[in-house]
């Protein structure tokens, strides 16, 4: 009855509202301990299944990870939905059975990829010559000779991881730009691989101020601009002929720098069974001294790069993407989900 009873007057001298703070501090002490739990079994799943494939010979480890991405697929209707509202965009002509063969023959690039990235830990600048071909060095040695730095225009084109992972083992490690994974265990684990042969990531969070730094370096940085952008951070140019939100900070660094911005992609060559890295010429950049008029057009033709990609190799290219999610003030969605 004592404890009862003092409970009660304690409960009648607390401050109005004490309870339910005390109350709203436990959800928030019991959320961020399932937070916590959750993150560490999504480690625990992605440190099994990253070692697990990589200890596997590399020809198994792809089609691991090309089971993995279908599965994912099968499981995620809305990468389908997404990919065939794109092919419809981009290839008006296409049949619809050849749109949803296309969007699975991408996710078994995509798990390849994955499978691919699992054997980063074993690869060594000899091994990795029987996995990719690096064309196009003298323009690579062109654009670095200028001395002002050097943009990677490049996308989620083939299997993307590779490119940087393959030009740091010849020697070339540069900086790119990063989204950071949701779980930061994760996100850990993923930046680990990532930076094996000696590249390095750049917070998004921190990109203007970081890459001006390593610019002025002379220094590599990689930058995939083929996604969707926000009103405020984009702005709107032609992609397959339809007005895309596309970030306008590569251009606007491009000027501001005069460093040079170079194509680099990978693509699959189903003939040779191997990856090539492809490096084109510097783009000239477009100067009228109209800050923003030039600033939309050397982003429109960084994204004519990415469009031709998508033409010649269109099983390749990110499709399960909405790349056209952002619309004009007043335009109707593309995608109706």
């Amino acid at each position: 009855m004592a404890g009862n009873r003092g409970d009660t007057i304690a409960g009648c001298l607390a401050p109005p509202g004490a309870a339910r703070r005390s109350g709203r501090a436990r959800v928030r002490e019991s959320a961020g301990e399932q937070k916590s739990v959750r993150q560490w079994i999504e480690y625990a799943a992605a440190w099994t299944v990253l070692h697990g494939v990589g200890v596997l010979p590399r020809g198994m480890a792809r089609a691991a990870g090309a089971a993995v991405a279908r599965a994912f697929y099968a499981l995620n209707p809305r990468l389908e939905r997404a990919a065939l509202v794109n092919l419809r965009i981009a290839f008006p002509e296409m049949a619809e059975s050849e749109r949803r063969a296309t969007a699975r023959r991408l996710m078994r690039h995509i798990g390849w990829m994955g499978g691919e990235f699992s054997q980063f830990p074993r690869q060594t600048a000899e091994s990795i010559r029987r996995v990719i071909t690096i064309d196009g060095m003298e323009n690579y040695e062109a654009a670095k000779a200028r001395g002002k730095g050097l943009i990677y225009l490049t996308g989620h084109m083939g299997a993307w991881e590779l490119a940087p992972f393959a030009q740091a083992l010849n020697g070339h490690p540069l900086n790119f730009l990063v989204r950071p994974v949701a779980n930061p265990r994760v996100n850990a684990l993923v930046d680990r691989y990532r930076c094996l042969a000696g590249n390095r990531t750049i917070d998004k969070n921190e990109a203007v101020r970081g890459m001006l730094r390593i610019l002025r370096e002379n220094g590599d940085v990689g930058v995939l601009m083929d996604v969707n952008s926000s009103l405020e951070e984009g702005v709107f140019v032609p992609f397959f002929g339809v007005p895309a939100c596309t970030s306008s900070g590569v251009a606007r660094i491009a000027l501001r720098t005069d460093c040079s911005v170079m194509p680099g992609y990978v693509y699959w060559s189903e003939k040779e069974k191997r990856y090539h890295l492809q490096l084109d010429p510097a783009i000239p950049l477009v100067r009228t001294g109209d800050a923003e008029a030039d600033v939309v057009a050397n982003t429109a033709r960084f994204v004519q790069v990415f469009e031709e990609y998508a033409r010649r190799y269109p099983d390749q290219w990110l499709w399960v993407h909405k790349r056209w999610k952002t619309r004009p003030p007043g335009e109707a969605p593309l995608y109706p989900f």
